[in-house]
């Protein structure tokens, strides 16, 4: 599978809007066009122009925004620079995690992995649900990869698995301004959207296999 905007994400500074995989409207009815316009256009471009504000003229310069990312994870002195690059990387995942074609099944390994650690396909999506609608304000809710074993983390913020050398295999981010428009504060019924009609596990099994 071709991952829309993988080079983007590789490249060294100055880092550019990863393009999306897919149209503006072709989420609907799920999301609108009007909710991810201003997500990706506005929030998006928004963390890519903070983080090269800030890189200029750092050692950082010459890094890809992985690599700047594991490097100011933790660190109080580079915060603002770590949240805006992991907000870069973050919101390409989840523009990925997102499939207009509508959600399938796993296949293969990443099925039986998930059914190694979770019991069932089942039990995994209902843990991925509670993940995301319980991750107090903003935030991600993500199926990652850690060792052999499938995992749901919920994340702060900007925080990222890539920080802490798990996987990402899907990632649902519940900040408010990627529901609101649509859902207003009804969370659950957008989680419930990406899981049942959006998730894109085709990139998931891409991911699990490496990228």
């Amino acid at each position: 599978m071709e991952i829309k905007g993988l080079s983007q994400i590789r490249a060294a500074s100055p880092f550019e809007l990863p393009p999306l995989p897919y149209s503006k409207a072709a989420l609907e009815p799920y999301i609108s066009e009007k909710t991810l316009s201003f997500h990706y256009e506005k929030h998006h471009q928004k963390y890519v122009t903070t983080a090269n504000e800030l890189i200029k003229g750092t050692p950082f310069e010459k890094m890809g925004l992985e690599q700047v990312i594991k490097e100011t994870a933790g660190k109080p002195e580079f915060e603002k620079l770590f949240n805006n690059a992991a907000q870069i990387w973050n919101h390409w995942f989840y523009w990925n995690s997102l499939d207009p074609r509508g959600a399938k099944k796993p296949q293969g390994e990443l099925m039986q992995a998930i059914n190694n650690s979770f019991g069932s396909f089942h039990n995994c999506m209902n843990e991925f649900t509670d993940a995301a609608v319980a991750q107090f304000g903003s935030g991600y809710a993500w199926l990652v990869k850690d060792g052999s074993a499938i995992k749901i983390i919920k994340t702060s913020n900007a925080q990222t698995p890539l920080a802490k050398n798990q996987t990402a295999l899907l990632a649902i981010d519940v900040w408010e301004h990627a529901y609101y428009l649509d859902y207003q504060n009804r969370r659950p019924d957008y989680v419930k959207a990406f899981i049942e009609n959006m998730a894109n596990w085709e990139f998931a099994q891409t991911c699990f296999e490496g990228i």
